[in-house]
């Protein structure tokens, strides 16, 4: 087995990044060892069992897990994921010879980043480990960006030129996406918010606020107009995004 080193969980600036496989095909495990570490990250260790990966997640927290599905023993690897799931929130990247339906639809269920099929090749590797690692600083730079932002009952305060500045939610028209960032707009100013348009989304009361479509957040108090495709909040016409449509209806039917 690999030295066993310790880690926070989260990516540091910098950092390199650990991993850890869970792979009882010692001849598939030890060449995926030498392929990661060939790439410049850090393999954390080697387990063959899924009661040994959730002591070691316990213990060390790294930052991806390499699970192999179909593990032998009392846990495979969706069991696996499953129980580390209930205390720790860790990127799961499948690795699979299944191509199975009923045994894909299971592994969906625990929300992997990705899945690698073997026999798997470096390139294969180094672009699937790659996207998930992007992912990770993603959603790292969203949540820490959330501290910018504080959200009350009936107001919502945000950091401006150094202070908190009071908004309240019935004042804010609508939020729009823009990268990582979402402008807020009210009748009178603009907010340049530091965090994704899904932060938002999860931070703001869904009774007064929903999404329309994948760029923007309407309050749906400051509806004027709705058409087919569109919806218009003073005189901004907003696109309706056709997996929105359904659940905005429902909701304008109970207002």
């Amino acid at each position: 087995m690999h030295r066993i080193s310790k880690y926070k969980g989260c990516l540091m600036k910098n950092e390199k990044v650990c991993i850890l496989i869970v792979e009882d095909d010692m001849i598939i495990a030890a060449n995926l060892s030498i392929q990661l570490t060939s790439l410049g990250y850090e393999v954390a260790g080697i387990l063959p069992r899924g009661e040994e990966a959730i002591i070691h997640v316990k213990e060390h927290s790294p930052h991806i897990l390499l699970l192999d599905i179909n593990l032998k023993g009392a846990l495979n690897g969706i069991d696996t994921a499953r129980a580390i799931q209930k205390f720790k929130d860790i990127p799961i990247i499948y690795l699979t010879a299944n191509s199975d339906d009923a045994t894909f639809e299971k592994a969906k269920e625990t929300q992997p980043k990705a899945f690698i099929t073997k026999p798997f090749n470096k390139l294969s590797l180094q672009r699937t480990i790659a996207l998930v690692v992007e992912q990770i600083k993603e959603d790292e730079e969203s949540s820490q960006t959330t501290q910018d932002i504080e959200v009350l009952e009936d107001r919502i305060f945000v950091r401006h030129n150094g202070r908190m500045e009071k908004l309240l939610l019935e004042d804010i028209l609508y939020i729009e996406a823009d990268r990582n960032y979402c402008v807020l707009i009210t009748s009178k100013i603009k907010h340049m918010l530091s965090c994704t348009l899904k932060v938002m989304e999860e931070r703001l009361p869904k009774s007064s606020f929903i999404r329309v479509h994948r760029s923007f957040i309407i309050n749906i108090s400051k509806l004027d107009v709705l058409a087919d495709g569109h919806l218009e909040i003073g005189r901004k016409v907003i696109p309706i995004g056709k997996s929105h449509k359904e659940l905005l209806l429902s909701r304008i039917r109970t207002v």
